[in-house]
């Protein structure tokens, strides 16, 4: 078909996660669920380290700043999926599907550079406890957090700039229940190839760069906890460690497999399945690995709740 005469379509269709309908009432109320739950517990969790001047340190504005990211990008994507379980009509016009598409990549990317100033932030933590006041202040703690959301700001243009240059004039079916980069280059008119290079360059190299600075920071960790006599203070650093590891193996295995092999084919199926959960799940679950693992933020909690009761 030749692009240039052809008609540029102003509307998606999102096909959503299942195409039988007898699931749909019931998928909405599971994921309404775990989007209040979601919004509640990160949002809590601002509002935590907000209201507690103990939680004013660069580990808990760190950790602020991840719950606001996750609160974004999961108020991103579920809101739209919950109308289209229920609605007949599944379309989404082009101006809605790039800014969610934007909106989405801005906070995925934030959260990558935010991960690994939090593991920076535990490497002198812990390997340079003396230090750490003098390294580690508020103020640096508040440049890195503004770095990770205009480094996020700035991955988000490149690549809303770019599918400017693809048309999309053939199908408007999108196999995805949100609109992502790739779903959007399998019905593009126009040759993706550049695209998808600049999501294998960008995207790759951000997530290599991100995972490069994590495992060094806790390869660096470890050797410290390793040679430490007392077992009270190895504990406590895995302790303070633990949560962040986790939520960091939860994002990182999904992402990887999505975006670094942007180029390879893969089922759509799978696809919604990686993204979903990274977008819907991991917000879930963030808030509650970090709460339940954290004294200082179940103590903060427990006062909360003991002067409102």
């Amino acid at each position: 078909m030749d692009t240039k005469n052809a008609t540029s379509l102003t509307e998606f269709v999102l096909t959503g996660l299942t195409y039988h309908p007898e699931w749909h009432v019931h998928l909405f109320l599971m994921f309404l669920m775990i989007y209040l739950i979601t919004t509640v517990g990160n949002l809590g969790l601002i509002a935590l380290i907000c209201n507690d001047p103990q939680l004013h340190i660069p580990m808990y504005l760190f950790l602020g700043s991840l719950a606001f990211v996750d609160a974004w990008i999961s108020s991103t994507v579920t809101p739209k999926m919950l109308v289209n379980f229920l609605a007949k009509s599944k379309m989404i016009s082009v101006s809605e599907c790039m800014t969610q598409l934007f909106s989405f990549a801005f906070s995925a990317t934030t959260e990558c550079f935010l991960l690994a100033t939090m593991a920076y932030d535990r490497y002198v933590a812990i390997c340079k406890p003396l230090f750490y006041p003098v390294i580690m202040s508020n103020r640096l703690c508040i440049g890195l957090s503004v770095l990770s959301f205009v480094g996020g700001l700035i991955h988000s243009i490149i690549h809303i700039g770019f599918l400017f240059r693809l048309t999309f004039c053939k199908s408007n079916i999108i196999h995805h229940f949100y609109c992502d980069i790739m779903p959007l280059f399998k019905i593009s008119c126009t040759d993706p190839s550049i695209n998808v290079l600049m999501v294998f360059i960008f995207s790759g190299s951000i997530q290599v760069f991100t995972i490069f600075i994590i495992l060094i920071s806790y390869a660096l960790v470890l050797f410290t906890i390793l040679k430490k006599k007392c077992v009270q203070g190895i504990r406590k650093a895995f302790s303070t460690c633990g949560a962040h590891l986790l939520s960091v193996s939860l994002y990182y295995g999904p992402l990887l497999f999505r975006y670094v092999r942007a180029g390879s084919a893969q089922a759509d199926d799978q696809d919604m399945m990686d993204s979903l959960f990274y977008t819907i799940i991991i917000p879930l679950l963030n808030p509650i690995i970090y709460s339940l693992r954290n004294k200082k933020v179940i103590h903060s909690l427990t006062k909360v709740l003991k002067r409102h009761v």
